[in-house]
């Protein structure tokens, strides 16, 4: 599977500025990292969830 280099990433973002307009990038930006933040937190609990199920056996 190919990476995605400079030039694709430039191309990216500037489609992203484009659409969005340079004010709503950093709202977006915030968005998705609190996202991200609450996914890798549910996953952290379900495992937890599992391994103290996985203890009580």
């Amino acid at each position: 599977m190919r990476q995605i280099g400079i030039w694709e990433l430039l191309i990216i973002l500037g489609i992203a500025v484009l659409l969005f307009g340079g004010k709503k990038i950093p709202e977006i930006a915030k968005g998705l990292g609190e996202g991200i933040r609450n996914f890798k937190t549910a996953v952290k609990d379900e495992n937890k969830k599992k391994e103290a199920e996985q203890e009580n056996k």
